[in-house]
């Protein structure tokens, strides 16, 4: 059986979220850059990355069964 995260991307990232989010089959050793790739997102749209509540990388690595979330630049004023 292939490995799952479930996988949320916020605000602009939307767009690039795939159907299967709750459910997201990886493979085992993946990189948060590669899963970027994989799923087209921009490298210098994904600034702020958390995997099981704690902030991450883009060399993090996952195995299955983790928590991903993916936000964007923050802008404001």
């Amino acid at each position: 059986m292939n490995p799952f995260i479930q996988l949320r991307l916020y605000a602009s990232l939307g767009r690039f979220s795939p159907e299967s989010g709750e459910n997201y089959v990886i493979r085992s050793g993946v990189s948060i850059r590669e899963l970027a790739v994989d799923l087209h997102i921009p490298m210098d749209q994904a600034k702020l990355i958390f995997i099981n509540g704690k902030k991450e990388n883009l060399e993090s690595r996952l195995y299955g069964g983790e928590r991903v979330a993916i936000f964007p630049p923050v802008g404001g004023g």
